[in-house]
């Protein structure tokens, strides 16, 4: 099962995320097409940066070619060292206000301050006009990105949105985000709602949260940190504060960690095979300022026991506990059914099923089967109470035996597909090329998906299997070309 582990000991942000996706393997032009079917005029800046020693990726937000984010400085002028300003302020940057009586409109932004992550911003207001949730949703959903990217966006959103809600005593349709609403927050969180889903994780864990210190000006005026719509979006999370008195974690960061729903604690174990650093733009001396986020396959511990045979012990190296959730429905709408399977996969589900039956009294219905990792069944039971008509779910653990999976690229007349393959004790059982990968392809060489896939399983065939130069006598163990081996039974 492959798993991913976010290391926040200098908290999250949007940036830093995506730099640490990036910088993990997640293809630049994966968040770049991203980011362009947003059709905002905007695009990512991607440069390497020093932080305490440690090399890392900065990811840059550009509306029209200057940076969207007011006080940031061009790619290439990161300051060497940046010493940390006790108690100051940090930039209201992802912060959202709102309209009505109790909240007037306003942009606190006319005094000298300084950004989430270091760099002082020029005084005067920033100039966006705020916008309301129902705008942000029908940009996502208007666009050409995945549904399972429009699907953990518009989440993200809408938690954010729920927040101040609470926090400010207003619905959530008057709620009109300005940092939040702007350019490059839009496109940090949609930007990584795409590398989260390119990343193909099964499960996602995190460490407990350092949110920092000192103090963070909002738009009704300086909280301690957190601030009030992260600290409401961390609910529920181990957090700490420690090292520099900063906002470490900004509310883009805590809400796409809300969607994320890891399990927190310490590294699971895991073979990591990959790892990437997202650089903030502050860089204190002597603190490395930096999400780490690594990525592998999860290794199953087991209790000592005498194992019978090399075979044996290989054979039930993959398996692994998993819980069943299910609940059986007569009287809910296929559309609403077909949303909450999309929910609970972008929630992080292993898989979800729809199934027909037949119920009491002769009503057609449907089973709606959920498989999950134990740690995350509970918040999975919660969504199932929260957005079906069910009065009850039904919960069990069950042994799972997974293949081991990796993917393998080929190359076809319709460009580049990804294979994936599975594989047990060493052993290749099955190859399937990726359908996102063939549906892009089919789209942009306007060609039947069918021949897509065709292709790539051709073009992985002739790698594994390369077809006999003329007069060659064959592979060892193949079949006798001319058919005339003796003992055929023929």
């Amino acid at each position: 099962m492959r798993i991913a582990y976010l290391d926040c000991f200098a908290g999250i942000s949007g940036d830093m995320f995506l730099g640490a996706l990036i910088d993990a393997g997640v293809p630049t032009e994966v968040l770049e097409q991203a980011v362009a079917s947003l059709d905002l005029g905007a695009s990512l800046s991607v440069e390497r940066v020093d932080r305490s020693g440690i090399s890392c990726t900065r990811v840059r937000v550009l509306e029209r070619g200057l940076p969207a984010e007011p006080g940031e400085p061009l790619a290439g002028h990161d300051h060497p060292h940046d010493h940390a300003h006790p108690h100051g302020p940090a930039d209201p940057h992802d912060h959202a206000h709102t309209h009505g009586n109790s909240h007037p409109h306003s942009h606190p932004h006319s005094h000298d301050t300084q950004s989430p992550n270091g760099h002082s911003v020029e005084p005067g207001p920033r100039h966006v006009h705020g916008r309301t949730l129902s705008v942000i949703r029908g940009l996502i959903q208007g666009s050409s990105l995945a549904r399972p990217v429009q699907l953990r966006a518009v989440q993200a959103f809408e938690l954010l949105a729920a927040s101040e809600s609470r926090i400010h005593n207003v619905g959530l349709e008057d709620i009109h985000f300005h940092e939040v609403g702007a350019v490059d927050a839009i496109v940090d969180i949609v930007a990584c709602c795409a590398g989260i889903e390119a990343l193909e994780v099964d499960a996602w864990y995190c460490s407990a949260l350092n949110v920092g210190s000192g103090t963070v000006l909002c738009a009704h005026g300086t909280f301690p940190v957190p601030a009030p719509a992260t600290a409401d979006l961390l609910r529920g999370f181990p957090t700490y504060a420690a090292h520099v008195e900063k906002e470490l974690v900004t509310p883009t960061g805590a809400a796409l960690l809300r969607v994320l729903g890891p399990v927190f604690g310490a590294q699971p174990g895991m073979k990591v095979e990959r790892i990437g650093y997202g650089a903030g733009t502050r860089n204190p001396k002597g603190f490395p300022n930096a999400l780490r986020l690594s990525v592998g396959e999860a290794a199953e511990v087991y209790a000592a026991a005498p194992v019978p045979s090399q075979s044996a012990s290989q054979s039930r190296s993959n398996q692994a506990t998993i819980s069943v959730l299910e609940t059986a429905l007569d009287d809910l709408s296929p559309q609403i059914l077909s949303w909450v399977a999309e929910l609970v996969l972008a929630a992080g589900a292993l898989d979800v099923m729809l199934t027909p039956v037949i119920m009491k009294k002769g009503r057609p219905g449907t089973l709606l089967t959920v498989l999950c990792l134990p740690d995350q069944s509970e918040r999975l039971e919660q969504l199932l109470l929260r957005q079906t008509s069910t009065l009850g779910v039904r919960v069990r653990q069950e042994q799972r035996l997974a293949l081991e999976r990796h993917h393998t690229p080929v190359t076809t007349v319709y460009g580049e597909i990804r294979i994936k393959v599975g594989e047990q004790a060493g052993e290749e059982l099955n190859a399937a090329p990726e359908f996102e990968d063939c549906r892009a392809a089919a789209e942009r060489c306007r060609v039947p998906l069918k021949f897509v896939q065709q292709a790539a399983i051709a073009a992985y065939t002739q790698r594994i299997c390369p077809t006999p130069e003329p007069g060659h006598p064959g592979r060892a163990g193949d079949a006798d070309p001319a058919g005339a081996g003796e003992g055929t039974g023929l």
